[in-house]
């Protein structure tokens, strides 16, 4: 062995694990909308739970990205501990699924069939089509789908050289002497916690052990402690992340470590007694890439099927252990489901939803009091109006960071849509407290409207208590006919608007109506016309998200001016709240 052997197992080693972050990115991209699914539907039932945990992290090719998701979670108050103990055991079981894949390269045969299975023969083709799908694709999926292709025969072809590396080397006295220092236990799980620590991947350490297993040198008794030692070793990303968390996240952490080290300990004694006792032979046989394969995934069973009877016992300790801090607050947004947008943006609309509802049911407070003023209705609109602007600060934020990471055009579109309807919410509740000040000064002046305006209001406030909850159900269903419904009534709108005004300047003239009272009033139609607009840019951004583009004018404008729907919607919005004939007194 020489120095160009030494640095082509490094080379390979790094490919293997280039290819390997390439392929989890891409996949946890392409898989985004599935994950956001499958996460949506969470029950406390243990074995839906258990199998979801599973199921993720086989599609992201990562426990360590699963759990870190699992976190984040709880960290934001949307998953209980409970939940994310579950979810935890089937993603201890799912990260196996790598070992599987990587065990291929171990077949051998002379048979055609057998051979095209070996990576070497399939892993070219996927290059090509890889590079094609990344070379030609229109749509981020195709593309992801050949930085998935490209990643697999990256991490593959790492794996080859490292094995070629290795092959090199076993015939010398001193790999061999290497080799038989890890049959020590203590040593094996030593060295097997510390590479996954430092790779921070067990599914990665494994593929090395698959490697070095190919000299037909690695016994039993070597492998498996040191694939209980990866299962100590992978739980330092997801101590690393719950780092400024709260409480329940860092037990959940906390709960991911418990499950590895018992579930080691207690097999690694097994395994001790059983090595002593019986001395069973096939310890001292050559392990290959297929039986390490077993043995991980075996190994995370016999977990499982150590820890599930006792997860409460365990979760109960924990929270003993771990305390509740006083007062503690729930992370509205945390970024660790940056690292999957497309969760960072579910979390994103579920607290939208909540803000969407403090801007309607601001406005619908305000317009009460015009007919009633109340100190505590006007307080209420001005929480809620301080509760939107604390979600646009925070939510905007947000999206902005995640719009500066490598993201899936699908996403991005989502989020250059959330971060325009942030805005409308905000002034929605602006405009809310605007016309509560306008009612106050009315109330506090001894103002009133004459019969002919204050029924005239009454319409008119109809209408923008009615657009409020047309945007509202299109952003929160995402409702295409509610969103379809809300254009229209912005017209009426700004049709009431100006009929108001003008009516207002005949009662003028009349003396039926005061020069203060018409200033309040028309104070009040801007803000009430500016709200419906707002809620018009909502719509037209649910309209815009269903036709998969973000020109908002051209979508209203081609709604407005070729559609027989929304002419129709139009007229009979107009017969709906019509002032015709209410008197201008």
């Amino acid at each position: 062995m020489d120095i160009f052997d030494v640095l082509s197992m490094i080379g390979g080693l790094s490919l293997f694990l280039f290819g390997m972050n390439v392929m989890g990115q891409s996949l946890k991209r392409l898989a985004g909308n599935s994950l956001k699914t499958i996460l949506g539907k969470l029950s406390d039932n243990k074995l839906v739970g258990f199998i979801t945990g599973l199921l993720v992290t086989a599609a992201v090719q990562s426990s360590s990205a699963t759990t870190v998701m699992i976190i984040g979670f709880v960290n934001s108050g949307l998953m209980t501990l409970s939940q994310a103990i579950n979810l935890i055991m089937g993603a201890n079981v799912g990260t196996t699924i790598t070992a599987w894949i990587l065990s291929l390269s171990g077949i051998s045969g002379g048979n055609f069939f057998l051979q095209m299975l070996k990576p070497s023969s399939f892993t070219p083709i996927l290059a090509l089509v890889g590079v094609i799908y990344l070379m030609t694709g229109k749509t981020t999926k195709r593309r992801d789908t050949g930085m998935i292709l490209l990643g697999f025969a990256t991490l593959m072809f790492g794996l080859d050289t490292m094995s070629t590396s290795v092959s090199a080397v076993k015939d010398l006295p001193q790999f061999h002497n290497l080799i038989l220092t890890l049959e020590n236990p203590a040593l094996g799980i030593l060295i097997g916690a510390v590479l996954t620590a430092i790779i921070q991947s067990s599914s990665a350490s494994v593929g090395v052990l698959q490697s070095l297993s190919l000299t037909g040198l690695v016994s039993f008794q070597a492998a498996i402690p040191i694939i209980m030692g990866m299962n100590i070793g992978a739980c330092v990303p997801t101590l690393l992340s719950s780092m400024g968390t709260n409480t329940n996240a860092k037990r959940a952490a906390g709960y991911h470590l418990a499950f590895n080290v018992i579930g080691t300990v207690f097999w690694v004694i097994v395994f001790l007694i059983v090595k002593e006792v019986f001395e069973p032979a096939f310890l001292t046989s050559a392990a290959n890439p297929f039986t390490i394969a077993l043995c991980h995934t075996s190994f995370k069973l016999l977990c499982v099927a150590i820890m599930a009877p006792i997860n409460g016992l365990v979760e109960k300790i924990i929270c003993k252990v771990i305390v509740q801090k006083e007062e503690e607050k729930t992370v509205e947004l945390d970024e660790l489901l940056l690292r999957t947008p497309a969760l960072a943006l579910e979390q994103c609309h579920t607290l939208m939803i909540d803000m969407a509802k403090a801007a309607r049911d601001s406005i619908k407070e305000a317009l009460s009091t015009l007919i009633s003023y109340s100190d505590s209705v006007a307080a209420s609109v001005q929480e809620k109006e301080d509760l939107t602007d604390h979600y646009e600060d925070i939510i905007g934020t947000y999206l902005v960071k995640l719009s500066s990471l490598k993201i899936a055009e699908e996403e991005s579109m989502a989020a250059g849509e959330y971060l325009k309807m942030i805005t409308d919410f905000e002034r929605i509740a602006d405009h809310s407290v605007s016309i509560v000040k306008s009612s106050k000064e009315m109330f506090d002046k001894g103002i009133s409207f004459s019969e002919g305006a204050a029924n005239e209001m009454q319409v008119i406030s109809k209408a923008i208590s009615d657009i409020s909850d047309l945007s509202y159900t299109a952003f929160v269903d995402h409702n295409l006919e509610a969103a379809l419904n809300v254009e229209p009534l912005e017209q009426v709108v700004d049709r009431l608007r100006d009929e108001i005004r003008t009516r207002h300047i005949m009662r003028l003239q009349s003396g039926n109506c005061s020069i203060e009272a018409g200033f309040i009033l028309t104070d009040v139609l801007t803000s009430m016309e500016r709200v419906s607009d707002h809620c018009s840019n909502v719509a037209g951004c649910v309209i815009d998200a269903g036709r998969h583009n973000l020109n908002l004018h051209e979508t209203l404008n081609e709604y407005k001016h070729n559609s027989k729907k929304f002419n129709d919607t139009y007229n009979a919005f107009l017969k709906q709240y019509s002032i015709e004939n209410i008197s201008t007194n």
